[in-house]
């Protein structure tokens, strides 16, 4: 039993790296690729930009679908892994599609949209029903933490892979689109290849099974919206994806205008990935900590990095140092709210009497998309107020007033939404270990009647 675990953790785990590296690319890239490589009409690139924000709306609302669509899949091979199958090979293919030189007339808008949406749905239905297997592996939680850690340990890695070898890699092969349908080629050949770790590596507990009922939309939703920590847990993921997001989508601006050189702009990127990398590594050492003793901790830490990047911008070792404290932090809440996450089904199946393990990931997806368009609304208004998009320039340098801007954007606004995640979190998130170990074993009482 110990090898399987070990050879479920391991194989599970690496599966992420060619995943998170095609996500990474993708979203990272894309608006790059059609404004510099592709030359689109200034008509075309605004349309094609629009599209992408509205994607990213319908998309949060389709997931709950997915993974209803997912709960329901019954096969010789369980429910998850075809899910992951066609997911991947679809995501896969569509991506050489997305960055292909395919025109730039008003053709290619359709052409873009229709794509892209058939991507996220691709793509939705490989990321949900793959990180619903963390839960299907085990239901101890020390296990599901060794699992977890190591899962966002390749996972980090993949994404950080993906954002510093784009740029080299495109340049070298001369910067055209066939040299970045070659990457894509590339990264996508990576993806597929993980996701045999997965297939054919990982034994989840109950693949297989038949005879569960069937999900239905009423059921869908009653398994959302009746399970209320799964509804707390999700507002949690927002408030703090929208730190993460915003803190991300400022990274640029903050070293260009705030700092001053625009170029240290990877080294903030390179210092942040090692902390995240560096905090799923070390993960497992604080296991003699409870949950709720690390999240109070990195919260308390990332709130630190946070005032730290007030006042950083003046010295490139501050910036590291608030760099480290705040992604090292936010990997540790990330993967904590995947643990968090996964005791839910759990709860759900005890509260509800059926066990909803797709649909209830789904809230996790939807939480990030959520957040997602959040933090760009924010940093849409925030570029403007600060002074840095000044009619169809950006600016030089913007003044002390648009410094300040930006600072409360990046920092104050996350350092008020970490505290109300605390607060959350400690008045109405109530799946404590001791509470965890009781609904296992009302479950397994239930069963066995």
């Amino acid at each position: 039993m110990r090898k399987q675990e070990e050879r479920n953790r391991y194989f599970f785990g690496l599966g992420t790296i060619g995943r998170d590296m095609l996500y990474a690319f993708k979203t990272n890239t894309l608006l790059y690729f059609l404004s510099n490589v592709l030359s689109l009409p200034i008509q075309t690139f605004a349309a094609a930009s629009l599209v992408l924000s509205l994607l990213r709306i319908v998309s949060a609302v389709n997931d709950p679908i997915i993974g209803m669509v997912i709960d329901n899949i019954q096969s010789p091979w369980g429910k998850l892994k075809p899910a992951i199958l066609a997911g991947g090979i679809g995501s896969a293919v569509l991506s050489l599609v997305i960055f292909s030189d395919i025109g730039t007339g008003a053709a290619y808008i359709l052409v873009f949209a229709l794509v892209n949406v058939l991507w996220d749905l691709c793509y939705g239905f490989n990321d949900i029903a793959y990180w619903t297997m963390l839960p299907a592996l085990s239901a101890e939680q020390r296990q599901r933490e060794k699992n977890g850690a190591f899962a966002r340990l390749c996972a980090n890695a993949g994404c950080y892979i993906a954002l510093i070898f784009w740029e080299p890699a495109t340049s070298a092969l001369g910067n055209t689109p066939g040299a970045w349908f070659r990457v894509a080629a590339f990264i996508s050949a990576v993806y597929l290849a993980g996701l045999c770790f997965p297939l054919f590596g990982v034994k989840e507990r109950g693949a297989g099974r038949a005879g569960r009922p069937r999900s239905t939309a009423k059921k869908m939703w009653k398994a959302m919206a009746a399970n209320d920590q799964l509804m707390w847990l999700a507002l949690m993921i927002v408030l703090n994806a929208v730190c993460y997001f915003l803190t991300l989508g400022f990274a640029a601006y903050y070293m260009q205008y705030l700092y001053g050189d625009r170029g240290m702009y990877a080294v903030l990127s390179a210092v942040g990935g090692a902390g995240q990398i560096l905090a799923m590594a070390l993960f497992p050492m604080l296991s003699r900590f409870s949950r709720s003793q690390i999240l109070t901790a990195a919260i308390f830490f990332n709130i630190l990095g946070y005032i730290l990047f007030i006042f950083a911008d003046s010295s490139m070792l501050l910036v590291a140092a608030a760099a480290v404290l705040v992604y090292f932090c936010q990997a540790v809440i990330q993967l904590l709210e995947v643990l968090f996450m996964a005791d839910t089904i759990e709860y759900g199946q005890w509260k509800l009497g059926e066990r909803n393990e797709a649909v209830t990931f789904s809230a996790q997806t939807l939480a990030n998309k959520v957040a997602s368009a959040l933090a760009t609304g924010i940093v849409s208004v925030t570029v403007v107020l600060a002074g840095i998009k000044r009619g169809n320039v950006a600016a030089e340098s913007i003044s002390m007033y648009g410094a300040l801007t930006v600072k409360t954007a990046m920092c104050v606004v996350p350092i008020f939404l970490l505290l109300c995640c605390y607060y959350i979190f400690r008045k109405k998130y109530v799946i404590s270990q001791t509470f965890y170990k009781r609904i296992l074993k009302d479950l397994k009482e239930r069963d066995s009647q």
